[in-house]
């Protein structure tokens, strides 16, 4: 057989919670159903995602996760970005929801996460071989995205990334970066901005 499609189907607590969310990051209802079984299904060009809605649901328990693979993860992500932006007037980066800022995670992919209302994390990568990290800076960053922004691990990817940049070199070409990753993990973790006082 050729042709065939898989969608995957993902639990939340409302799929009015959903489909807000998902028409900000461009996609459109194509299905929508409240009885006898709460059930959405959004579409983005060939990204298709469907909801179903599960009383007592908690989203920040939630194990439920997919993989869209796509040929350019930088667009995706800068639509998605300009969608959180004209929403909310900024990234979300901490809580539920939020989204990650696009990374190398191993020596293969670069990717980033959409981590849903419903807490699914929705991991958008590409196919093919990417460039392997080059300085020790890069390497504690690609190990700092996968425990922070696969295995959701915010504090262990902190202290890989406080620990290299301790020991990185002042002109690293990394270090920008290591810098602006190590204040979004700070503010993942406080729940606020950098700079805003506690609540």
């Amino acid at each position: 057989m050729a042709n065939e499609q898989t969608i995957p189907l993902l639990p939340c607590h409302s799929i009015d919670e959903i489909v807000p969310f998902y028409e900000m990051l461009g996609f459109e209802v194509t299905y929508r159903q409240t009885r006898p079984n709460p059930h959405v299904a959004l579409r983005r060009e060939d990204i298709n995602l469907h909801f179903f809605g599960m009383d007592g649901y908690d989203p920040a328990q939630s194990y439920s996760t997919c993989l869209v693979v796509v040929p350019d993860i930088n667009e995706l992500f800068e639509a998605f970005a300009a969608g959180m932006r004209a929403v909310h007037g900024k990234i979300l980066v901490s809580g539920i929801p939020r989204m990650t800022r696009p990374r190398l995670r191993n020596d293969r992919y670069t990717g980033f996460v959409v981590i849903d209302p419903g807490g699914n994390w929705i991991r958008i990568t590409k196919p093919g071989k990417e460039p392997e990290a080059r300085t020790k800076l890069a390497l504690a960053m690609e190990n700092a995205a996968r425990q922070a922004d696969a295995r959701g691990d915010e504090r262990q990817a902190l202290k890989i990334l406080e620990g290299a940049l301790k020991r990185a070199d002042a002109a690293d070409p990394e270090r920008a970066a290591a810098e602006q990753f190590r204040a979004e993990l700070l503010e993942r973790i406080s729940g606020r901005a950098p700079g805003e006082p506690p609540a």
